[in-house]
């Protein structure tokens, strides 16, 4: 899967170690090495994907991915010699797909690479409203949920959160990204393990097993993938 991908990297061993591996991969890289270049590169050129060192000059990484989710949807993975929880909480929070802390084997990369370009492939694009994974079925238009053929009911918030983790399959949401969404001021992050809860109940076949609504430890929620063409394996 050739793709065009930006390089935002300050160090610039580590950049042209980065540029040769994914080059090596069929990929074309562009590197660059602050953040005002990043921004300029990612909104005149639109690359495939974007992998974001943190601690860049100028502009630092987080601001780099916070501005460019206001306006764009490229696929982002942060670089950060950080391994503080926080700051990949905030990676996460800001929208970043996917998270690398450094030190770091290039193999490992290029494998993320790899798996976030696949999933931003297979994202649903000729109807934005409407979105399937597996036997789940999310229409935005409609307001419905469907799973297993059936219809399901369900809260404005659960609603909301279940379309929000539907957008982006197999991408990790913090519980505070799907606080920002749900709003309300009585909403909490326990408020949000509640629904979750209750959204198992209504469109898992084995709410304690589930296969759609995911816990990502430490992180939050996602939604799974669906499976590859071909290997009919659960998602």
């Amino acid at each position: 899967m050739p793709a065009r991908i930006l390089v935002a990297e300050d160090d610039r061993k580590q950049a042209e170690l980065i540029r040769r591996y994914l080059e090596r991969e069929g990929h074309e890289a562009t590197v660059v090495h602050d953040g005002r270049a990043a921004l300029d590169h990612a909104r005149h050129r639109a690359p495939d994907l974007l992998l974001l060192d943190v601690l860049l000059p100028g502009v630092d990484g987080l601001d780099v991915c916070r501005s460019l989710r206001s306006d764009r949807d490229i696929p982002i993975i942060m670089l950060t010699a950080r391994a503080a929880e926080d700051d990949l909480l905030l990676g996460l929070a800001l929208g970043a797909d996917d998270y690398l802390t450094k030190p770091y084997r290039p193999r490992e990369l290029v494998a993320r690479v790899a798996a976030v370009l696949r999933r931003a492939a297979r994202a649903p694009r000729a109807d934005p409203e409407r979105y399937r994974v597996g036997d789940l079925v999310v229409d935005l238009a409609r307001h419905e949920v469907h799973a297993g053929g059936r219809p399901v009911g369900t809260t404005p918030a659960e609603f909301t959160i279940l379309a929000c983790l539907a957008a982006s399959p197999g991408r990790a949401f913090t519980r505070q990204s799907l606080l920002e969404r749900v709003g309300g001021f009585d909403v909490t992050s326990r408020t949000i393990d509640m629904h979750v809860m209750n959204l198992r109940r209504k469109v898992e076949p084995v709410p304690t097993r589930p296969r759609y609504l995911l816990t990502v430890y430490g992180v939050g929620y996602k939604l799974a993938e669906p499976p590859e063409e071909g290997t009919g394996g659960a998602p």
